[in-house]
């Protein structure tokens, strides 16, 4: 079971953990500050009670008086201020209540086992001052926070525009853009690991297009190599006595010679320098003419009628490879539909395989044992390319089969999606005027 996953920017991670980073300190120092001054107020306050209680013991010492509202022996006195006097020691203590200001006490002997105390609570102005500070804190706290949320967004705004300038690069080149730079899309600067990846993608995308040649290349030399003595085999093919072993050999002949083209076809279209011989057509006149020509079995059923401008040849090359693919894999009855620009092909056979519906046609795969055997796996490949080369979009799927609702599949079903603007000469679309 695949867990939910929170997806966020590089940008709002940045701003995220620069934001908790100062909410964290700010909180941390202003909870130090705050605590600092208030036991250095509270220290103050004790040390000016001690000193009135020792000015208003020299009071009492000489006129047996009390001043400045000292007590003898009050009843209030805190216990652990009372021992330490007892014991002959001046002191002083600070009691908190649970709510409320905090009172100061001082305590001094003054013979006879009397005890003279003096309390008050901690002033207004020095609450005032704490209140003040709390205050002057929490905003600096706060601007603090939006200051680092602000940075955060600046930096993480950056990396993230940088990152993807990287993507869309990278995007392009996986479609098949290989002079399109990372490096170069990124611009910038400032450099940063951000750079270090692009120079990778451009190291890897130059190794792969180099590869990708190197077998293209290949591929092409060892076709056209072939094709000399495949040719001269099948024309020694036909000078054989009939007979079963003469009929087996031409057949394999005039196989090899097919896949030779259809190799030294799939090169030219790997090479992108294929051009379309735009023509416009009645799409749905053409395919019902073209199907009958191909395979007069296949139904043919025009729902509405378009004109388009493409290449007849490369369609017509589509189509018969889409048919011979149902033809092959497939089972009857094969059925293609015209609807404006869409064409569909489907069989009612045992469907695509899945790693073709995942990864799409790919060379000398034909896919499940279900739905192979024959073949090289390159007519729906080629069929790919020519759409390609006409700017259409060819997708395949499978149907469900009818009044089940289960996701069994009946049958495999192609489409061909013709574009509204054909691709102009240099294989590019034209800019239409208000785009």
């Amino acid at each position: 079971m695949r867990r939910p996953a929170l997806r966020t920017g590089v940008r709002w991670k940045i701003s995220i953990a620069i934001t908790a980073v100062g909410a964290l300190t700010v909180m941390a120092l202003s909870l130090v500050v705050h605590n600092a001054a208030r036991v250095s107020m509270l220290d103050n306050a004790r040390d000016l009670q001690l000193d009135r209680v020792l000015f208003a013991q020299r009071i009492y010492e000489t006129s047996k008086q009390t001043r400045f509202g000292a007590k003898l022996n009050d009843p209030k006195l805190p216990p652990d201020l009372k021992a330490k006097a007892e014991a002959g020691r001046r002191a002083t203590s600070v009691h908190e209540p649970k709510s409320g200001v905090p009172d100061i006490w001082a305590a001094v002997p003054v013979g006879n086992g009397d005890i003279l105390s003096l309390h008050s609570t901690f002033t207004d102005r020095s609450s005032n001052v704490i209140s003040d500070l709390d205050r002057a804190l929490v905003i600096g706290s706060v601007a603090v926070v939006f200051g680092g949320c602000a940075l955060g967004i600046l930096i993480g705004g950056q990396i993230s525009r940088r990152l993807r300038k990287a993507a869309a690069a990278a995007t392009k080149v996986a479609e098949g853009h290989t002079d399109v730079r990372v490096r170069d899309a990124i611009g910038g600067v400032v450099r940063d690991e951000t750079d270090e990846l692009a120079r990778a993608v451009d190291a890897l995308t130059d190794a792969l297009q180099e590869r990708l040649e190197a077998e293209r290349r290949v591929t092409a030399d060892i076709a056209h190599e072939l094709r000399t003595p495949v040719t001269g085999l099948l024309t020694a093919a036909e000078l054989l006595p009939p007979g079963r072993p003469t009929e087996l050999v031409r057949n394999r002949a005039q196989a090899m010679r097919t896949l030779v083209e259809d190799v030294l076809e799939v090169a030219r279209l790997d090479s992108a320098s294929e051009r379309a011989e735009l023509q416009e057509i009645a799409l749905g006149e053409f395919v019902s003419r073209r199907v009958s020509l191909l395979d007069p079995d296949v139904t043919v059923r025009v729902v509405h009628e378009s004109w388009v401008n493409t290449d007849p040849r490369r369609l017509e090359r589509i189509l018969g490879n889409l048919l011979g693919n149902a033809a092959k894999h497939g089972k009857g009855p094969v059925e293609v539909t015209v609807e404006g620009r869409v064409v569909r092909v489907r069989d009612h056979g045992p469907g695509f395989p899945e790693a073709l519906l995942r990864e799409g046609p790919s060379r000398f795969r034909t896919g499940s044992s279900d739905r192979a055997g024959h073949g090289h796996g390159l007519g729906l490949t080629i069929a790919a390319g020519q759409a390609k080369v006409l700017g259409a979009r060819l997708t395949f799927r499978n149907a469900a089969p009818e009044g089940t609702g289960t996701a069994t599949t009946s049958g495999a079903i192609a489409v061909l999606w013709l574009p509204e603007h054909a691709p102009t000469a240099t294989g590019s679309f034209p800019v239409l005027p208000g785009q």
